[in-house]
């Protein structure tokens, strides 16, 4: 711009500020906001704000394509997979309305997916096929004290018989042999058998302990009359003979209590170029808010969840075989409250970090540490801030991947609790004794933080709220770019919507950032009006995206094993300074375990960039990638699709 054109673009700066001050003194608030937001409005839209802070933009699909967006995922065909499921809809539950949508974000094209099940509060991660594996979701909603009519509860059927399990239908009554009151199972259950125990020492047969079942039983009738106050021993009606003497059930409380959500064992595949799910192997436990994780052997592990009684699964852990499609449990019990942020580590055990979505006891499973999934071993990393305020944190490995630091962002305490943390904490798992220490401090305490790491290795922090799911019109419009090579975060432009429950973001292959959901409880500040989901989309484009020229990228090959280089051409492959494989996000409920970015070394010769991909199976697990250059400005290529076998 020259010193001529700049100075008009001051004058009318200064005219334009004086008008408004003018108006807004003669005509009262309303003109002054209306002014304000104009003004606003010209500001961020400037090339030198925008080069400087990025800017954000609004979605809005056509009304037929809209939903209430759960959990996303990036396909490796670079598009997003939107899954609603019923989306927190009990009408759309009852209904059997379960949605999914596939946005393009090149064509801006968006279309429907038949859904099989209700995929709301499911669990997902990337395959090494390049397929989505989906588990676990909504069996029925939760049931609130006041709209509880039939007394109800969990039933514990005991199987004594050493010789064949047991089962048994739904509709199965329950009598109880004191209080009397008969309750009815409300799906099957099959009880194994006992187990015959011996003394180690002698081979003596001690006893037999009994095979065990869970089942959800409520009252044939409604009202608080059919409510039991204490543990009782249950005749199952309809067996005779040894049936009978060995097979009983034992239950505590039967009442007229909440009642949580219920989960499912369905398990699919989606494949990004049928556009279609592909039913695989139910898993052996029922979940609603799983976590899966890749293992170091490619199997895939799912974790924790509510079952299908609408308890904490205890600590039944289990792994999906990509081969045989079958899933088996893990031979020992490790507990962890929902949707638990688990990552594969380098050395192939598993870091908790904390960071969960809510459900389950507030002093089982919440202490952060490294499993050893093997034997079983956890050992515990020390030195988290806000410890009793780690549900709806955010947790991410730190780029680039091969450092092992990972950081913890804001969180709240347990259930509906009103606290929120401001807190990061970071952790060098390469340290000899790893423990957590302070990162820079957020402005405000944050539920719900979206994070998603970037190519020029920054990551962008947005949205939350400060309250539990908003509440107390607690949204938080703003953004940070955290640094990690300075430690430090950096403002840049505030987001248009606010996000809490619900909701989360992912890098796209052009370098933007998607953002999607949000759940608020109200929808006012004094909490009187029932919130309304977010349906909109939003798009960050960040600063480098603003800056005159960007590295291009193009040939090379589709698939370079670990250990092996592929070539690629770049006009401006000699100010090439980064090369970065960035796994596709799966997100939902503050948790993606799959989000990492990972340094490739490379060598530049001519317009030619050779770039290597490392060793190491637990940093580079298999599958489909982003390779994304950085020139000398930080500012990077458009990704190219690169499969790891």
């Amino acid at each position: 711009m020259n010193d001529r054109a700049g100075h008009r673009r001051a004058r009318r700066l200064a005219i334009g500020t004086a008008v408004v001050l003018a108006l807004a003194g003669m005509n009262g608030p309303w003109l002054y906001r209306f002014g304000t937001e104009k003004y606003h409005q010209y500001q961020i839209n400037k090339p030198e704000y925008k080069a400087e802070n990025g800017k954000w933009e609004i979605l809005d699909f056509p009304e037929k394509y809209r939903q209430n967006t759960i959990h996303a995922a990036l396909l490796r065909t670079g598009k997003v997979l939107l899954v609603a499921g019923s989306g927190n809809n009990q009408d759309n539950f009852d209904a059997k309305k379960f949605d999914t949508r596939i946005w393009d974000p090149v064509k801006g094209t968006i279309k429907k997916v038949p859904t099989p099940s209700d995929l709301f509060c499911t669990g997902h991660t990337q395959l090494a096929n390049g397929n989505l594996l989906i588990a676990g979701g909504t069996k029925r909603y939760e049931k609130l004290k006041g709209d509880v009519t039939k007394a109800g509860g969990l039933m514990i059927v005991h199987n004594e018989n050493p010789d064949q399990p047991i089962t048994l239908p739904a509709g199965t009554k329950f009598t109880g042999k004191e209080n009397g009151r008969t309750f009815v199972s409300k799906d099957p259950v099959v009880v194994e058998r006992a187990t015959k125990v011996f003394d180690k020492t002698t081979g003596k047969f001690l006893r037999n302990d009994p095979g065990l079942g869970r089942i959800y039983v409520e009252a044939q009738k409604s009202g608080a009359k059919y409510e039991t106050g204490t543990q009782d021993n249950y005749r199952i009606q309809g067996l005779t003979g040894t049936d009978a003497r060995n097979t009983y059930g034992i239950a505590q409380k039967l009442a007229l209590d909440k009642k949580d959500f219920q989960g499912i064992r369905d398990a699919f595949e989606f494949d990004p170029i049928a556009e279609r799910y592909i039913k695989v192997d139910p898993m052996k436990e029922a979940r609603w808010y799983p976590t899966l994780t890749t293992l170091s052997d490619g199997k895939i592990l799912s974790v924790s969840g509510l079952d299908d009684i609408g308890q904490l699964v205890p600590g039944k852990n289990e792994v999906f075989d990509p081969k045989t499609k079958k899933w088996t449990y893990l031979p020992k019990v490790r507990q962890f409250p929902t949707y638990p942020a688990l990552f594969l580590m380098q050395n192939g055990k598993v870091f908790y970090s904390g960071s969960n979505a809510g459900y389950g006891p507030d002093n089982v499973g919440r202490v952060p540490g490294i499993w050893d999934v093997d034997t079983n071993k956890f050992t515990k990393v020390p030195g988290l801030s806000d410890a009793n305020e780690m549900e709806t944190s955010g947790t991410l490995l730190l780029p680039p991947a091969q450092d092992e630091k990972y950081m913890v962002i804001g969180g709240g305490g347990v259930g509906e609790s009103a606290l929120s943390s401001n807190r990061t904490r970071i952790v060098d798992m390469k340290a000899d004794s790893p423990k957590f220490v302070d990162g820079p401090t957020l402005e405000k305490g944050t539920r719900y933080p979206q994070a998603s790491i970037l190519p020029d290795d920054s990551v962008l922090v947005s949205g939350g709220s400060e309250d539990y799911r908003g509440r107390g019109d607690s949204n938080i419009l703003q953004a940070r770019l955290y640094h990690p090579d300075t430690n430090t975060f950096e403002s840049v432009a505030d987001p248009l919507v606010g996000r809490n429950y619900h909701s989360g973001s992912l890098l796209l292959p052009d370098g933007r950032v998607m953002f999607f959901g949000s759940d608020s409880l109200y929808g006012d500040k004094a909490n009187t009006k029932p919130g309304v989901f977010e349906q909109r989309i939003e798009i960050y484009t960040p600063p480098y995206l603003y800056r005159d020229s960007r590295p291009s990228l193009s040939g090379g090959p589709q698939t370079i094993a670990r250990g092996a280089s592929g070539t690629f051409t770049s006009p401006q492959a000699s100010v090439i300074k980064k090369v970065r494989l960035i796994r596709p996000s799966a997100s939902t409920h503050v948790t993606d375990v799959d989000q990492r970015s990972i340094e490739l070394k490379f060598t530049v010769s001519g317009d030619k960039v050779k770039v290597t991909v490392p060793e190491n199976k637990n940093l580079v697990q298999s599958g489909w990638y982003m390779l994304f250059v950085d020139d000398d400005q930080g500012t990077p290529s458009k990704a190219q699709w690169v499969r790891v076998p």
